[in-house]
């Protein structure tokens, strides 16, 4: 089976920090684990130890902050900064804690990109005031309390999991559609 693209690769080298890694094939998506919410304790913690007053907020988010939804292995976490764009103010601190800058994306929220040191963690930074920010919250919320739209999300998750992808971002844009569909349903926050 060919993988499903949707990206280019000089696309995808943007912002990208050593290039865009190939991913061709299905995309693995496990059972909701009761320990996730566990991890991102920790690694909250571990963030607020390392950045201490420079940690605005530690979010959990995407799928595996969403009680009963299938995902894949991976948690997501947002880190609100002051400015996402002065790396100096929390980068090399990161770094030592033994994250690694993965992604740099100006024209995306200004948003960086970290894995996890010794877990599969995505840490997602932006600045305070970011609407982006509302955006994946509103979303995580919303998938938590409507039954109707997280089981609608985790069939499309199945459906497109179960493609071969080149890229593991060409599945996440994938689901671009379903996402603004269930959007269009989420509460804004209070």
């Amino acid at each position: 089976m060919t993988p499903v693209t949707g990206s280019s690769d000089a696309d995808l080298e943007i912002g990208v920090i050593g290039g865009p890694m190939q991913h061709d094939d299905t995309i693995r998506l496990v059972d909701h684990d009761s320990a996730w919410p566990e991890l991102f304790e920790r690694e909250a913690a571990r963030i607020r130890a390392t950045l201490g007053p420079a940690a605005l907020g530690v979010d959990h988010v995407g799928s595996t902050s969403v009680r009963g939804l299938a995902a894949k292995p991976i948690i997501d976490i947002v880190l609100t900064v002051v400015h996402s764009s002065d790396e100096a103010a929390y980068v090399p601190a990161l770094e030592a804690a033994g994250y690694v800058l993965r992604a740099r994306e100006p024209e995306r929220f200004e948003h960086r990109l970290f894995n996890g040191p010794d877990t599969d963690v995505n840490l997602h930074v932006f600045s305070a005031g970011c609407s982006e920010i509302g955006r994946m919250l509103r979303f995580r919320d919303h998938l938590r309390v409507d039954e109707a739209d997280r089981v609608l999300y985790e069939r499309i998750k199945r459906d497109f999991a179960a493609r071969r992808w080149r890229y593991v971002q060409d599945y996440a844009d994938a689901k671009s559609d379903v996402i603004a569909d269930i959007m269009t349903r989420a509460q804004p926050q209070r």
